[in-house]
């Protein structure tokens, strides 16, 4: 028993990977090591290579300001209360002293007022989140131009995409916390809109409130959503999202040297993340600086909420003015059936509102299914070599920014002295005709781009040397572009449209391609047939025009 023991004693491995440490501290690594393996993982991930490009830091604005936000959004917790219930104001700002307010709108108040440094934090974390859904948003255009979420990231695409709707969804109920006069009409704009779903619309009313509008309820229920929820949600996204990075490796602008199969940058440590933690503070200096200077959602200046008062300047932020926008521009409908009211007013824009999300999140499917391309892609796509994509990009971006102008209507009436229904009838039109106005400039955009950039590959680039020739005739010295330059205009691919099957099969039996084949192969000739991207020059026509000459 002894001689059996003392063997399973010996094979035991050791609880230290060190016969003798150095200190204290290399022990407690050493000891840390032993039982979590934080080496050999750190060692296999902080040497991760990454590319070095101006566009991949406003992946890091996103994440940093989130961290912001919580960081911040933990302060304000302490101090906000989240309730209903009824008091009179008594605190240091005197033009509300003896007002009837909520707890909740007396709170911030005490927060901006009574709290020390309580106002800056508020301002911080309400310009953090506009700095969030702004960086998401151009991040994801980022992604979307570049063809970054092309195979295999088509998830990590979801999860962004994820990630800049519950941010907006988040800001929202955030905004609506204080219960003031502006984030009030708010949620009574929230609630039109939810009653005007059929059937279901004023029991979701109900449950969501409490009762009859505003209830008791909301705030308090509001608040469980921003601050565990969604953040909960949030935080469980960016996490999957970071590892997905990890796993797949980042991707990398056309170059020398650089191939689908590797990396060419910096190290993750120490380069990069001394790199990175610069731009965390940059980052927050510069929130900080905006918020001390430039003050957002001054709720006192708006007082408490009253369900028959409004704003006279009601606006949501600008992540969410889109979808007022919707509201504002729809013609007032409505449809009687079976005794029921049916507001397509609100109904329809309600459900537009979702596919204005949807169709930039579901596009990589899409293309996907058009191209019928399956390989990996780490190598990034020139937006003007993607003309259809690019366009389609700029489309989207057009029609959110006319709807934002929908959502202003009035501002834009009041501050540039127009008619607010003249405005209104341009965003009607505009939400057919400024889109595809966009597609069209943009696309020949990028053909004309693509065509320069093989007109500087077949001929240099201008010199400014002008020469006269033996017969007189006087031309301008074009210079060869370098190697690298010329592998910069020449790597990208030339994809083929995706052909219809062969009418008849080896037996000559007959066949029909179904619907479905049919518009893939219409779709997949919009995207690379003819008119739709530039031949590349060859290496031949490179070649017959460079060989033998003094000019081009």
């Amino acid at each position: 028993m002894s001689s059996a023991s003392s063997t399973t004693s010996g094979a035991a491995k050791p609880a230290s990977t060190r016969a003798n440490p150095a200190n204290k501290w290399e022990a407690a690594a050493d000891w840390t090591d032993g039982r979590l393996g934080i080496y050999s993982l750190a060692k296999a991930n902080l040497r991760k290579i990454f590319p070095d490009h101006w566009s991949f830091m406003l992946g890091e604005i996103c994440l940093y300001s989130f961290v912001i936000i919580i960081l911040t959004g933990v302060y304000l917790t302490l101090f906000f209360k989240p309730s209903m219930a009824e008091v009179v104001y008594n605190g240091s700002y005197v033009p509300l002293k003896g007002i009837g307010m909520s707890e909740a709108y007396a709170s911030t108040v005490d927060i901006s007022f009574e709290v020390r440094g309580g106002l800056l934090i508020r301002q911080i974390h309400h310009w953090a989140a506009l700095v969030f859904v702004a960086a998401m948003l151009v991040h994801m255009m980022r992604v979307f131009f570049t063809g970054a979420f092309r195979k295999p990231r088509e998830i990590n695409w979801v999860f962004g995409f994820l990630l800049l709707v519950l941010g907006m969804f988040d800001g929202f109920f955030g905004y609506s916390l204080p219960d003031d006069l502006l984030s009030g009409t708010g949620i009574r704009f929230m609630e039109g809109a939810i009653l005007a779903v059929p059937l279901v619309g004023t029991y979701i009313q109900m449950f969501l409130f409490g009762g009859e509008f505003p209830g008791h309820d909301i705030v308090p229920r509001f608040f469980t959503i921003h601050v565990l929820l969604i953040p909960g949600i949030m935080l469980g996204l960016l996490v999957a999202h970071l590892i997905l990075v990890f796993y797949h490796k980042h991707t990398q602008w056309a170059g020398p040297g650089k191939t689908e199969k590797n990396v060419v940058g910096m190290p993750l440590m120490p380069v990069y993340m001394a790199k990175a933690g610069g731009f965390f503070f940059l980052v927050f200096g510069i929130i900080a600086a905006i918020s001390a200077i430039a003050t957002i959602n001054p709720i006192w200046a708006y007082g408490p909420y009253r369900p028959d008062q409004v704003s006279t300047d009601a606006q949501p932020d600008w992540y969410m003015g889109f979808s007022e926008g919707l509201i504002r521009v729809m013609p007032g409908w409505e449809i009687s059936l079976w005794g029921h009211t049916l507001n397509l007013g609100v109904f329809i824009p309600l459900m537009i509102f979702p596919l204005v999300l949807v169709s930039i999140a579901v596009y990589p499917f899409i293309e996907g299914w058009i191209t019928g391309d399956k390989r990996e892609h780490h190598i990034l796509d020139r937006p003007r070599n993607a003309p259809v994509r690019t366009a389609l990009g700029a489309a989207w971006i057009s029609l959110y920014l006319v709807l934002l102008v929908g959502g202003g209507n009035d501002l834009f009436a009041t501050h540039f002295h127009l008619s607010i229904n003249s405005i209104t009838y341009f965003v009607r039109a505009g939400f057919f005709v400024v889109p595809v106005i966009t597609f069209i400039v943009t696309k020949r955009w990028c053909l004309g781009l693509q065509r320069r950039d093989k007109e500087k590959v077949l001929h240099g680039r201008e010199t400014g040397v002008i020469k006269r020739l033996p017969h007189g005739e006087f031309v301008e010295v074009h210079a060869q572009l370098p190697q690298k330059d010329l592998f910069k205009l020449t790597a990208h691919e030339q994809n083929q449209p995706v052909q219809l099957p062969a009418q008849t099969d080896e037996n000559g039996v007959a066949g029909k391609a179904g619907v479905l084949t049919r518009t893939r192969a219409k779709l997949s000739r919009g995207f690379y047939g003819e008119g739709s991207q530039i031949p590349k020059p060859t290496a031949e026509e490179h070649h017959e025009i460079t060989s033998g000459h003094g000019h081009h």
